[in-house]
């Protein structure tokens, strides 16, 4: 099955001139949703990921079924103020302003293996705050994943030296 054809596009959404790929049309496939879980397990399944790690929100999505099927731990990446411990920041550019990323500090111990998993790599912004964060903490990162990715937008570009795995480009 071609993944790329369960994503709707929705025009001018969250703002005018924007074209969005929503993936809850591939969510509600189950066999689609499984296919892409399904892909990320065979890409990392013997690269001894101890901590698959999620940025919110729909890299939840994709980070929770992953890291149960590696074996391994979830830490989530949450916005600002969303944690309830002891958090390190990272603060990162948006086009039209600044956002704030946080992990808790306990989350990651020094030179664990740990996968990064979001749905979409767009610009590269809130993928390279949260590799700042698991570094910050000393974890090794072994891969940075996504089901979509945006090449117009060279986020790619943003990441050279990280292992990256996409599934459908655009």
């Amino acid at each position: 099955m071609k993944l790329e054809d369960k994503i709707r596009d929705v025009q001018d959404f969250p703002i005018k001139g924007v074209l969005f790929k929503d993936i809850t049309t591939l969510l509600k496939d189950a066999d689609a949703y499984h296919q892409s879980i399904d892909a990320m397990y065979q890409r990392y399944k013997n690269d001894g990921i101890e901590i698959v790690v999620g940025m919110e929100s729909r890299g939840f999505i994709f980070a929770a079924p992953l890291a149960y099927q590696l074996g391994a731990g979830l830490v989530p990446v949450r916005k600002l103020g969303k944690l309830p411990a002891e958090t390190v920041r990272c603060e990162y550019a948006l086009e039209y302003g600044t956002n704030t990323l946080e992990i808790h500090q306990d989350a990651i111990q020094p030179g664990q293996k740990v996968l990064v998993v979001d749905d979409l790599l767009a610009t590269g912004g809130t993928t390279i705050a949260t590799l700042k964060l698991v570094e910050k903490l000393g974890g090794k990162v072994a891969g940075v994943a996504f089901l979509i990715e945006l090449t117009f937008l060279h986020g790619r570009d943003k990441l050279k030296g990280y292992d990256i795995f996409t599934q459908i480009q655009y």
